[in-house]
């Protein structure tokens, strides 16, 4: 099922970003049918990830004309479904506070991983669960990759369920930038 995935979330964002695009702020796309749901919009937070918001952090703006680098796009259908939500921050506190502060936060899904990288991001990988042998397959754990870096990430869960929160230094040294990031995959026998 899965091996169809990315070619859905391009056909999905394909066809919602004219419509986002139209006014930006604030605008969502929902289509609900018999055989699926698709929700693609700017209103994704840190809450919506699954964590409280670091306080005093502000919403970081991506462009000069207010556009945000916020994501949220669920595709629901019987035979699979997807969630991603991201948010991005920033803070005028150093990174080691706000490292300590989700370093505690993500406890609550289990232990958390604290990666070193040079830039934000991994590879996610998404497993099709129609294989003869799903029922013995488990969703890979997380790993950090071979390098060190300005951006520590912190994760914890699975590559098919989890919660990162990736945090580096802002250009010109004061304060910090973040995002928050919430993925979840499932077949046909697993919810979201």
């Amino acid at each position: 099922m899965f091996r169809h995935l990315p070619l859905a979330l391009a056909l999905s964002a394909t066809l919602a970003l004219p419509v986002l695009a139209q006014d930006s702020k604030d605008k969502n796309l929902d289509i609900q049918s018999s055989v699926g749901d698709l929700h693609v919009g700017s209103d994704a937070d840190a809450r919506k990830a699954g964590l409280p918001l670091y306080p005093g952090a502000r919403i970081k703006t991506g462009t000069s004309d207010g556009d945000t680098n916020q994501a949220n796009l669920s595709l629901f259908t019987e035979a699979f479904g997807f969630k991603l939500v991201i948010s991005n921050y920033e803070s005028d506190d150093a990174p080691a506070k706000i490292i300590d502060f989700y370093r505690d936060k993500l406890k609550k899904y289990g232990k958390v991983l604290e990666c070193h990288t040079q830039k934000h991001g991994g590879n996610v990988e998404v497993h099709d669960d129609d294989d003869k042998d799903s029922k013995d397959k488990k969703s890979k754990e997380l790993k950090c990759d071979e390098n060190s870096g300005p951006v520590t990430e912190l994760k914890v869960g699975t590559e098919d369920n989890q919660h990162a929160v990736a945090i580096e230094p802002r250009d010109g040294g004061k304060g910090s930038t973040f995002a928050v990031v919430y993925v979840h995959a499932r077949g046909k026998q697993g919810d979201i």
